[in-house]
């Protein structure tokens, strides 16, 4: 594993950071919900950027736990838990990695990360959501021995946490 990718908190600093990445490195629709208009990086998607962090992160009573990766001490990215209703004491993972610092390395890191901080919080299981057309993620489940199931246009897969490892 890359011993050089970390795993920060996100806070207001970190945020701000965070959207520089983005806006330098990923296309919006990479890493956030969709937001009306013309596409690229326009103001308004920066603001909602800004305010979808507040709303899932940072608020009084957050949604999930969200993290900046870092390579270096350079942020390229944010990797999330968000645990879920209705589904045991499972949480659900999701990354998104700026283009520049994708097939390196990266993303196995994050995810080996992330499996150690939902062990560590009590969560039972892990839950990876994907599509089809996303290589990086299948090989990285393959890698682990975890199999992906697909429905449609949707993979996922599970993963017991309180198995060895």
């Amino acid at each position: 594993m890359r011993s050089d990718v970390t795993l920060r908190p996100l806070d207001e600093n970190r945020l701000l950071t965070l959207l520089d990445a983005a806006v330098a490195d990923a296309d919006p629709r990479e890493v956030m919900p969709p937001v009306a208009g013309p596409g690229g990086w326009t103001a308004e998607r920066k603001a909602a950027f800004l305010r979808f962090h507040h709303s899932r992160s940072l608020s009084a009573e957050p949604v999930e736990t969200t993290y900046v990766i870092v390579v270096g001490e350079t942020v390229v990215g944010a990797a999330r838990l968000c645990p879920m209703k209705d589904a045991g004491h499972a949480v659900e993972a999701g990354v998104w990695i700026g283009r520049s610092h994708r097939g390196s390395g990266v993303g196995g890191a994050v995810f080996r990360h992330l499996l150690a901080l939902a062990r560590t919080a009590g969560f039972a299981s892990l839950l990876v959501n994907t599509k089809p057309d996303n290589t990086a993620v299948h090989r990285l489940l393959a890698a682990l021995d975890i199999t992906p199931t697909r429905e449609g246009d949707a993979v996922t897969a599970w993963v017991d946490l309180t198995a060895a490892g």
